[in-house]
């Protein structure tokens, strides 16, 4: 299987990040908006911007399989987001997307492709969490059929601040009563909300 074989939607093409998206790419990272609810902070510089390239993209193109996607419109083939699936055990799904794209189902089509391309794959499921101050990005996660399981407490980091996630499952292989813990295990606050 291909690492990061290129998906077409009907207004999106997935494709690898490359060398020459550094500047597309710090337009997605710089914005302090985009970034609130991210696992990092803005990038200040193309220099920084680079260096996230390498450690994100650059140097996940040489595993055998990745998902680690440019979302660009089909007009002009320009990254304005990303989305990925990670590899490691708990599979998680992320996406970010530039501001002025919000609103548009943008992430929701990309991630649906995705998902069918993973599936494809063999993945037995896939995990996402979402801070629960951020609830539109659960509505992402419940359009590409992820369903709601628990809520977790973390010290988050870098920006060490306390946050409560929000874990979403989709389970890909039939085993519909698979939930993933580890969240939950290593989490000492833990619960479920009712009405999610």
């Amino acid at each position: 299987r291909m690492n990061t074989p290129t998906l077409e939607t009907d207004r999106l093409i997935l494709r690898r990040f490359s060398e020459e998206d550094i500047n597309a790419l710090f337009l997605i990272l710089k914005n302090e908006e985009v970034n609130t609810f991210l696992p990092w902070y803005p990038v200040k510089s193309i220099d920084e911007t680079r260096k996230f390239y390498k450690e994100r993209y650059a140097d996940k193109y040489q595993q055998p399989q990745a998902y680690a996607y440019a979302i660009c419109l089909k007009s002009d083939n320009f990254p304005i987001g990303y989305i990925k699936v990670d590899m490691e055990e708990h599979h998680d799904f992320g996406y970010g997307l530039r501001k002025e794209f919000w609103h548009q189902g943008i992430v929701s089509e990309a991630g649906k492709a995705v998902v069918a391309q993973v599936k494809r794959d063999g993945l037995p499921y896939i995990t996402a969490t979402h801070d629960r101050n951020n609830p539109r990005s659960g509505n992402v996660m419940r359009n590409v059929g992820m369903k709601y399981q628990y809520s977790f407490e973390e010290q988050w980091q870098p920006k060490n601040i306390v946050v409560i996630f929000r874990m979403y499952q989709l389970n890909l292989d039939g085993q519909e009563d698979r939930i993933y813990k580890k969240y939950w295990d290593t989490s000492a606050v833990h619960f479920v909300e009712p009405n999610l």
